[in-house]
């Protein structure tokens, strides 16, 4: 093997073995090594965790060692192609997407990005052999469907084999499958006809992306399939001075492989750093809290001076938090976040004042609706590395990977449009197969909205009117509430019944009973916070005399403030349509009688998919 081979990894070992306990060691068994591709190839992977320890700490500076990291990735890649006989995993990535073309190039520039820095399975053909990506269009204007297939053939020029699965090909693959499976699997896979075959649902299009999976499959043994949302990226986000700061630090595809040629395991979910995955309809109160928050501080602040909300200098210092601290109900999943608010992170670069903030700050305020908090994001945390596996109770659907076996454990009940399906389909998962559904610390960075503004951005029951700045959310906040109901009586049953047997009508009413009068207790206690602290929040900003009245070029930030005050009122207070509904015993005996039925036949749906197979 000619050094020039290794050259990074001496490079790496040199520069910082009297630095990162543990490459020493590693020079020592270079430089004994024999020149088999093997032992060589072994040494990178010693060789990673201890780049990584590192670089997560703050002891050292995180840009050369990132960059380290990467070199060595890309020069192991290079001594795998000149030994062969690679027997890692091959990828197909399923990138459902319904009319969000600026949340699609984010992916795929992503995906590239990932490719490039990192290399898995190399591309001496030009394009990256193990890495194919599906684009799962579920557009209705035809548009956007245009947008997505440039896209498609931009990044394919640039070397990543992605695919446009239209809706033509959809329907025709489903309508391959005989009628009578095809009826069985109508609540899965969708029983839209042609004409309005769009926006069929996340989940429905999702498992149509699976269909597409088993006719791309060339080798069962040595395929992965990657189901990732649009609105996610290959990378992740570090709390620096100077706020955020993106980084492609993981490689997802070289730790998965390891996961699946080590272990056991039939489904694998990572979970998400960024915005929160959650409805902003289960934000409100806490959300509401940080913006008083805010306001308070600027109070004590002068208009003029420069802005103090950045880095560690805010007026509220970070709070440590559990899990879920964005989450209202977050005692629902089991954490328990105690009451404080979080300091606003400005995102203004170079000198400003508390003015500028402000205008930024109520610029992006309604974007709350579309499920960004400007207070509360998810960081990344290295913790005990990427490969360590937990039991898992929720697929996050826009982060989990399965192999061939693993194609059974889809997301059901897709046909009621409910939230909250990646946690139901988890816990349905988990009492199935058991550790064989398992977590990892591969999360994706989620992002809510893009630079293209809310005006190019499509969320399922959130619908904006951008000339009169109203936001209504009304679906999305109904579909919210019977998630819940659906995800929490799953819970229950598959806790004390078999979950591959049909679960009983009587059994299921009996639950969801309980439920339903738990969770309209907590929605009510919801209800009234989310009334009280609206209210609050007006008498703060505009009736308590503060310098920001004062200042005539502030008039329309503070418009902005009034229009967010006013889509809390709309969506949340009490003549809002969802809870109008929520409150409905009619509407409610309705959607509890389709919950009944879609978990009455799980069993038999599960059965009818799992013959594909």
């Amino acid at each position: 093997m000619k050094e020039t081979a290794i050259q990074r990894l001496q490079d790496c070992i040199s520069r910082y073995q009297s630095a990162i306990p543990g490459l020493a060691d590693l020079g020592k068994q270079l430089q004994g090594v024999s020149q088999s591709a093997d032992a060589l190839i072994d040494l990178y992977e010693q060789c990673y965790p201890l780049l990584e320890q590192a670089m997560w700490s703050s002891e050292r500076a995180f840009h050369p060692l990132l960059d380290c990291y990467q070199a060595l990735f890309r020069e192991q890649e290079a001594l795998i192609q000149e030994r062969g006989g690679d027997d890692r995993h091959h990828f197909i990535l399923c990138i459902p997407v319904a009319d969000r073309p600026p949340h699609l190039r984010a992916c795929l520039e992503s995906i590239y990005q990932l490719c490039t820095l990192f290399n898995y399975g190399g591309n001496s053909s030009g394009a990256w052999d193990r890495i194919r990506i599906i684009v799962a269009e579920d557009s209705r204007d035809e548009n956007n469907v245009r947008r997505h297939i440039e896209l498609v053939e931009e990044y394919r020029r640039k070397g990543l084999q992605v695919f446009h699965f239209g809706l033509d090909e959809q329907y025709e693959l489903l309508h391959s499958l005989p009628l009578r499976l095809r009826e069985r699997l109508g609540h899965l896979l969708t029983t839209q006809p042609r004409e309005r075959f769009y926006r069929k649902g996340q989940a429905a299009n999702r498992n149509l992306g699976y269909l597409k999976f088993l006719q791309m499959t060339q080798d069962k043994d040595r395929t992965l399939y990657y189901l990732v949302d649009s609105d996610q990226h290959f990378c992740v986000n570090r709390q620096t001075e100077s706020g955020e700061e993106v980084v492609y630090a993981l490689n997802y595809f070289h730790a998965i492989d390891r996961i699946f040629r080590t272990a056991d395991t039939l489904v694998l979910t990572g979970k998400m750093v960024g915005d929160p995955p959650v409805s902003p309809s289960v934000m409100a109160v806490n959300f509401l809290d940080d913006v008083t928050g805010f306001f308070a501080d600027l109070a004590a602040l002068a208009g003029g001076q420069s802005c103090q909300f950045h880095g560690s200098h805010g007026p509220v210092a970070p709070t440590r938090h559990s899990g879920a601290a964005y989450h209202d109900l977050a005692g629902l999943f089991g954490f328990e976040n105690r009451a404080a608010t979080f300091s606003y992170p400005c995102r203004l670069a170079g000198e400003h004042d508390h003015g500028a903030c402000l205008t930024d700050f109520a610029r992006r305020l309604n974007a709350f609706f579309f499920g960004e908090h400007l207070f509360r994001k998810t960081w990344f945390s290295y913790g005990d590395g990427f490969t360590r596996l937990s039991p898992a109770r929720t697929v996050y659907p826009g982060n989990y990977i399965v192999n061939y076996a693993g194609l059974k454990y889809i997301i059901p009940f897709g046909h009621l449009r409910l939230r909250m399906s990646g946690p139901t389909a988890g816990r349905l998962i988990a009492a199935e197969i058991g550790g064989r559904f398992a977590s990892c610390n591969l999360p994706n960075l989620h992002r809510r909205t893009t630079e293209a503004g809310l005006d190019d951005d499509f969320r399922p029951g959130v619908e904006l009117n951008s000339a009169q700045r109203s936001v209504d959310l009304s679906n999305e906040f109904e579909r919210q509430f019977f998630g819940d109901l659906m995800l929490f009586s799953a819970e229950e049953l598959v806790r004390q019944t078999d979950v591959n047997q049909p679960f009983a009508q009587q059994e299921i009413e009996a639950v969801i009973a309980r439920k339903e009068a738990e969770l309209l207790a907590l929605y009510q206690q919801k209800h009234e916070a989310i009334i009280a602290r609206n209210r609050r929040l007006h008498e703060y900003v505009f009736d308590a005399g503060h310098w920001w009245l004062r200042s005539p070029e502030l008039a329309p930030a503070l418009r902005q403030v009034q229009s967010f005050i006013d889509n809390i009122g709309r969506n949340f207070g009490e003549h809002a349509p969802a809870w109008q509904q929520i409150q409905s015993a009619g509407h409610r005996a309705q959607r509890k009688r389709q919950v009944v039925a879609a978990l009455m036949n799980y069993r038999a749906e599960r059965d009818a998919w799992d013959s594909l197979f």
